[in-house]
């Protein structure tokens, strides 16, 4: 039983970390939520601050930052609803729509569409809708007959961790468990390296596959999370205590490989497309400390783990935050202190279907939500019951 000092400091942690999300959440709506073309009830983010008036208008269209720009939104509506919230939610569906100019399930990239999925499954309201269902048969019905897996896009022969662990979570999400652990184990059994960690990707080339062996956070995040979906629905069976054993072995290899020994997540991941990685790792750590099965020794220890990477990454991204007109700007590398955004230098550009960093990191979108990300996952270890 919670002692009344214990009970007082539990609910004080809550609330800070809780205030220090509403504090991301102001930044990004303040500095980059804009209508679409000055459409009514709409609502997108700019992908820079201080923007350009080609961001103003959203003339590249980032389709996968903004399924994590609606996804912080679900986390901070899930944390406290509002009608405001929810509008704003609404509205953002409705810009995806609008900036798309396609249904949802226009897009070459099976990664993007399944971020979408996932962040739209989380509404309640869209959770349900056509548009949805359409988009979740889409991806699906792309899985290469011969691997069994899914491409990065549409007629290509690049299977990868980033398409294939978030397309597990929404298939173990709709009942698709089956179909979730055959992209689960082909992660495990293709991309596993010695470390523990998951690598990018396998191209097929005339001569054979061939390994992409970059080792990203994301990578990591999203096989947490299929392995812990997966096996919420599957135990007492054989095959969840095995996705039980695999989460467990991968928190236990980014703490050692990817962290600094304090427990500060600390890849250097930049800014554009890899300014989201972090927070997305953070996203399914918390996941994982919420909500990984069992009793044993070794899950109770995993889920510390993941609740202490979270909240110590959380306090040294916040403890080197910078603040403009007293909102954060939260740094790329979470070790270090953030710099100043300015509006010169190159922007996010892309470049063969991905995002390049600005020139200072923290100009970009990605970065933001990163941080964003960071916080909403704090709060929920926090509201959990743990402390770093």
């Amino acid at each position: 039983m919670l002692t009344s000092v214990k009970l007082g400091r539990f609910l004080r942690v809550q609330e800070i970390w809780s205030h220090r999300a509403d504090l991301a959440e102001s930044a990004i709506s303040e500095r980059h939520a804009r209508r679409v073309w000055g459409i009514p009830r709409t609502n997108l983010a700019v992908v820079s601050w201080p923007s350009s008036t080609r961001d103003e208008l959203f003339f590249h269209w980032h389709y996968w930052w903004q399924a994590h720009y609606l996804d912080c939104q679900i986390d901070a509506l899930n944390r406290r609803s509002t009608k405001l919230r929810k509008k704003r939610i609404a509205d953002t569906l409705r810009g995806i729509r609008v900036r798309n100019i396609n249904p949802w399930t226009v897009n070459r990239y099976y990664d993007d569409k399944s971020w979408l999925a996932l962040a739209v499954g989380r509404f309640t309201k869209a959770s349900k809708s056509k548009g949805l269902r359409a988009l979740e048969r889409n991806i699906e019905q792309g899985i290469d007959s011969l691997t069994g897996v899914l491409p990065w896009r549409i007629h290509e022969t690049f299977y990868n961790v980033p398409t294939n662990g978030p397309a597990a979570i929404m298939m173990a999400r709709t009942g698709r468990v089956e179909q979730a652990q055959t992209l689960t184990d082909w992660m495990f059994d293709h991309l596993l390296d010695d470390n523990g960690l998951l690598m990018d990707g396998m191209r097929m080339r005339m001569h054979g596959p061939e390994l992409v062996r970059d080792i990203h956070p994301y990578c990591q995040g999203v096989a947490l999370g299929a392995c812990l979906e997966i096996a919420e629905r599957t135990l007492p069976e054989e095959v969840g205590h095995r996705n039980v054993t695999r989460a467990r072995e991968l928190i236990d290899a980014i703490s050692h490989h990817l962290a600094t020994p304090t427990g500060v997540l600390n890849s250097n991941t930049g800014g554009g497309d890899g300014g989201l990685f972090k927070g997305i790792l953070a996203r399914y750590l918390a996941d994982v400390a919420e909500r990984l099965p069992g009793d044993s020794s070794e899950s109770k220890q995993a889920r510390r783990t993941a609740a202490r990477l979270v909240l110590r990454s959380a306090q040294s991204v916040w403890n080197n935050r910078l603040e403009v007109d007293g909102l954060p700007v939260f740094g790329a590398d979470w070790t270090a202190e953030a710099q100043l955004p300015k509006n010169s230098g190159s922007r996010s550009s892309a470049l063969k279907g991905t995002v390049l960093g600005s020139t200072i990191a923290e100009r970009d979108l990605s970065v933001q939500l990163s941080g964003w990300m960071l916080l909403e996952a704090a709060a929920r270890v926090a509201k959990a019951g743990f402390d770093s």
